[in-house]
């Protein structure tokens, strides 16, 4: 599938000298202006030096500076105390190579709405019932019509064993994934451009786990920027990547752990986390610097979110989380406290924070107890209203409004522990519900939101995994286990169905092998 053609490409942008915010165009975005460097060399690497970046910081907190106080006790020999010392990390570098050319399938229009997954197997179609499975080695990405199982658009193709994972943009022009190839050397974080047939690597890291933290690679909602975690040396910051520049910019980078950002659906705000409050820095020639060996490496942080038009980061609430935060709309942002998996006493939090006075609130159930075990929750696109799994003393799927109250209790939903997955659709007026992670016990289940009364109890597929509604709402997309005249027989295909569910038919019967559903591409 692939044309690969030299292209000489000499770019360069350092990622730590690029200390301000970019400030967003007329299309509500951050846009990056190129800098005139004064030599051109093919590689630039982020060093560990020390930089002071001009970063937006929230109001300035007080430092408590220690006091001499004076005694007349005899001056004692000074003697050499070993100092901690906090030594730098291997830092990714900025690169401009394995550039390939990239045949654009026909019929591809970026913009379109479709339905996104892969299959995994050597052959995409059934040509012969008779002969033996080929050794799975290559996988296919494919973009489906959501109503034409046979205008299906294979975008790439890769061995299974390199890329491990696919960040697609909102609009579906640009693709970035992460390729693990430490034996040809071309291990790093890749985009390829769809729009024009480009493929090549931006930057090298041996994996998209940093310090610890697995921050994964996200798109600005028109799909020009990609927002990056990145070790600087000593800390994380946030650096993005303009596509249509390919040019480097830092974003959030003054010696904190920054990390998991999370843009808003218009492109005004970018939500991430940070240990900034507890930590301000972590380069040791700055003031009050922390240090690895005497301060604990931050697994979580407190939420904030940087405003693009004022270039100003604050402080959302102080409750810690170790999980990315999540934009509900343009208005309202989504997180969780706690620690879910602590075997002794899990407990998790539920939080939103409105942009108008950018304060988190904690939405507690009234009659859910003191410490609450709340999982995987969708909001309603308004904000008002939320499903999740209350797993403290029960396992309930339950229904809550903002100030905490019990709209409704799904008794005819139940669903293991971390085994939930919905999706509203986009007016709010329909809500689909099936499991995750395999656990997926129901056919099609689809509610209206008045009385939250089933719609549609659909019975094949039996199993609905993952439901998402189409950005415009009338469709549904899921992951389904076909089922035989007598029980499943575990082959998962792609289905779409209607905003009721209706009409479900499947996009993948005809391809051998596994099948993985994405979600939606497109608006």
């Amino acid at each position: 599938m692939f044309q690969r053609s030299t292209i000489l490409i000499l770019i360069v942008m350092c990622v730590a000298c690029s200390p301000n915010a970019p400030t967003p165009d007329v299309a509500i975005v951050p846009t990056n202006t190129p800098t005139e460097m004064p030599t051109i060399t093919p590689t630039v690497t982020i060093t560990p030096t020390p930089t002071i970046t001009d970063t937006p910081t929230p109001t300035p907190t007080a430092t408590i500076t220690p006091t001499e106080t004076a005694t007349d006790m005899p001056t004692a020999t000074p003697t050499i105390t070993p100092t901690p010392m906090n030594t730098p990390f291997p830092v990714p570098s900025i690169r401009f190579d394995n550039w390939a050319s990239v045949d654009v399938p026909r019929g591809y229009v970026a913009g379109n709405p479709y339905i996104a997954f892969i299959n995994t197997n050597d052959a995409q179609n059934i040509t012969n019932l008779a002969t033996a499975e080929a050794p799975i080695t290559r996988a296919t990405l494919f973009f489906a019509s959501a109503t034409n199982p046979a205008a299906r658009i294979p975008i790439f193709e890769y061995e299974t064993t390199q890329v491990e994972q696919f960040f697609i943009s909102p609009t579906g022009n640009a693709i970035a994934y992460f390729l693990n190839d430490p034996q040809r050397g071309t291990t790093g974080l890749y985009i390829l451009d769809v729009a024009i047939g480009l493929s090549g690597r931006i930057a090298t890291m041996p994996s998209l786990a940093q310090r610890g933290i697995i921050s994964l690679p996200v798109w600005s909602p028109d799909g020009r920027f990609l927002a990056v975690t990145l070790e600087t040396g000593y800390n994380l910051g946030i650096f993005i990547f303009d596509i249509q520049q390919s040019t480097w910019a830092a974003l959030v980078n003054d010696g904190a752990f920054n990390f998991y950002p999370a843009w808003s659906p218009d492109g005004r705000h970018l939500a991430f986390v940070s240990d900034r409050a507890t930590c301000p820095t972590w380069i040791p020639s700055e003031p009050n610097a922390c240090n690895p060996d005497i301060n604990s490496i931050p697994t979580g942080g407190q939420v904030y979110v940087l405003e693009f038009a004022t270039n100003t980061i604050t402080q959302l609430s102080d409750a810690y989380v170790s999980e990315p935060p999540y934009w509900v709309n343009n208005q309202a942002l989504a997180f969780a406290s706690g620690d879910s998996f602590n075997l002794l006493n899990p407990t998790r939090a539920l939080w939103i924070a409105d942009m108008s006075d950018k304060r988190g609130r904690e939405i507690r159930l009234r009659d859910g107890g003191d410490n609450q075990l709340n999982l995987n929750e969708r909001w309603s696109p308004d904000g008002q209203r939320v499903i999740f799994q209350h797993a403290s003393t029960t396992n309930e799927t339950i229904i809550m409004n903002r100030n905490g109250e019990r709209i409704a209790t799904l008794d005819n939903l139940v669903f293991a522990r971390f085994g939930l997955s919905a999706s509203w659709s986009p007016d709010g007026a329909r809500l689909v519900i099936g499991g995750k992670g395999g656990q997926c016990p129901y056919g099609v289940r689809v509610l209206e939101t008045t009385n939250f009364t089933i719609v549609a109890s659909g019975g094949n597929p039996r199993a609905v995994c993952d439901p998402l509604y189409s950005p415009d709402g009338s469709r549904i997309a899921f992951l389904g286990i076909r089922t035989t005249s007598t029980s499943l027989d575990g082959r998962a295909d792609v289905y779409s169905g209607t905003r009721d569910g209706f009409e479900v038919q499947s996009l993948t019967t005809d391809l051998r092998g596994q099948t993985r559903f994405i979600g939606w591409v497109g608006r």
